[in-house]
């Protein structure tokens, strides 16, 4: 009985309140319900008033699609906004990333990836095998568990390990495994104009705006729009001035590890075709370029697929001989057609001189776009994170603009994409590089220097 007058007690006294405060009880619950539907529409507005202890505006040359996001953007730009299930190390070798270990079976057709436990998207949501969305073609993908993901593949193709590091994971918004989230996003007419990432763990924003060509980044930075610009390939500002003229700057050099400068040279040619004049051509050539650093093979100095070797380091006496035995020279051809794009105007001028040397008169003639037909090319050869460059040398391969042929070259490139046994695939590209080199169907030069321009 007592438990019963208690509760009848409350029941007036809570139906007593209600009459007097209800009211105002529902007010106060709707406007807290507006409050917190503004809050969220305008938390980029929010974000941009929260004191950032440090912010960072940087500009970087090149046109990008809206359509293509997230991932053809630099990799400055997707290193910062999200990670892959596996990354590169800068010898090239492949290391876990996203994922912890995994497996490959079924004779390298099926590679199986388990996921690193406790890992969250920058909106707070934990990483797990659904949130990995990719849509490689002729790959299926399962999903055992939350914390396993497997990739079955059509054919064996061991550089897919590396295809996963270069393919960031990404949720809908463009949202990444990071401690930065896109904030603020303009594009126009397709174009992105800016990406602005935010960190709300360390209070920062980093800017990234995109201008047309390097001289409209060099002048934005002169007029202050942006604090840093990163990889211009000269320091030229304009006639008689650089950008080291200018007080309280920092430059720093680089590598642009992403392309080699290279002499391409038609196999098809009736002149060229001749292994004598390629390799004439090749050992004419300075052991020295001022735009870059030296190399002879097409990989990265420091890849684990790289035979270490300068295999046609300058020999003007061995490039005469290769010269006057051949063919062509016997029939009094020593003239050849160079084209280069416009930056490389001044390089192919410089490798005139070194074929004057070897009574090889040069005719040069600029280019905005590759050749389809030519006799030299003066431009870059993309370097990949995987040393597979069966598209480049691969009989009948479109990249293949040197329209080079050799049955042999196609069965270590034919090989090496199937093996994912490390050892084998390092004495598959050892012996393609022998091979190639010695064919000589391009001269590789240098990898570019590249500048990044700080304010200090």
């Amino acid at each position: 009985m007592i438990f019963l007058k208690r509760k009848r007690l409350i029941f007036w006294l809570l139906r007593a309140y209600l009459r007097k405060w209800g009211k105002l009880i529902v007010i106060f619950f709707v406007v807290g319900i507006v409050l917190a539907i503004l809050l969220y529409l305008n938390r980029n507005f929010i974000l941009s008033k929260i004191p950032i202890t440090d912010t960072t505006s940087i500009g970087i040359a090149g046109t990008y699609f809206k359509q293509d996001l997230p991932g053809n953007l630099p990799d400055i730009i997707q290193d910062k906004a999200s990670r892959g299930l596996t990354k590169i190390s800068p010898k090239g070798e492949v290391l876990p990333d996203l994922a912890k270990s995994w497996e490959i079976k079924d004779d390298g057709k099926t590679f199986i990836f388990y996921l690193l436990p406790n890992i969250y998207f920058a909106d707070g949501k934990k990483l797990d095998s659904a949130s990995i969305n990719y849509n490689f073609e002729d790959v299926s993908i399962e999903r055992p568990t939350k914390e396993i993901i497997v990739f079955k593949l059509k054919d064996k193709y061991s550089p897919f390990l590396v295809t996963l590091a270069n393919h960031k994971v990404f949720k809908k918004n463009y949202v990444g495994i990071s401690d930065y989230k896109i904030s603020k996003l303009k594009s126009n007419g397709g174009f992105i104009d800016f990406i602005e990432f935010f960190s709300e763990k360390d209070k920062k924003i980093i800017k990234y705006d995109f201008y047309d060509t390097q001289m409209a980044l060099k002048n934005a930075f002169v007029l202050g729009e942006v604090s840093e610009i990163t990889e211009i390939n000269n320091l030229d500002y304009k006639k008689g001035h650089n950008l080291t003229d200018f007080k309280n700057v920092k430059i720093t050099q680089n590598l642009n590890n992403d392309k080699i400068v290279t002499v391409f040279l038609n196999n098809s040619d009736p002149f060229l075709s001749d292994k004598k004049i390629r390799k004439a051509l090749g050992y004419s050539l300075p052991n020295e370029f001022g735009g870059g650093k030296r190399v002879y093979t097409p990989y990265l100095p420091d890849s684990w697929a790289n035979n270490k070797g300068e295999a046609y380091t300058q020999d003007l006496e061995n490039a005469r001989e290769q010269l006057d035995s051949s063919d062509a020279s016997k029939a009094g051809k020593i003239e050849i057609e160079l084209k280069t794009l416009p930056q490389y105007e001044n390089l192919a001028k410089e490798i005139a001189i070194a074929w004057e040397k070897i009574n090889l008169k040069t005719k040069i003639e600029v280019t905005d776009t590759i050749p389809i037909s030519y006799q030299a090319f003066l431009g870059e050869m993309p370097i990949l994170k995987d040393p597979d460059q069966y598209t480049f040398w691969h009989t009948g391969q479109q990249n293949n603009i040197t329209r080079y042929k050799n049955l042999r070259i196609d069965k270590l490139l034919e090989d090496g994409r199937r093996t994912n046994n490390l050892a084998e695939r390092k004495k598959i590209y050892l012996d393609f590089q022998k091979y190639l080199i010695d064919d000589m169907p391009a001269a590789f030069l240098f990898i570019p220097y590249t500048y990044t321009i700080t304010r200090k």
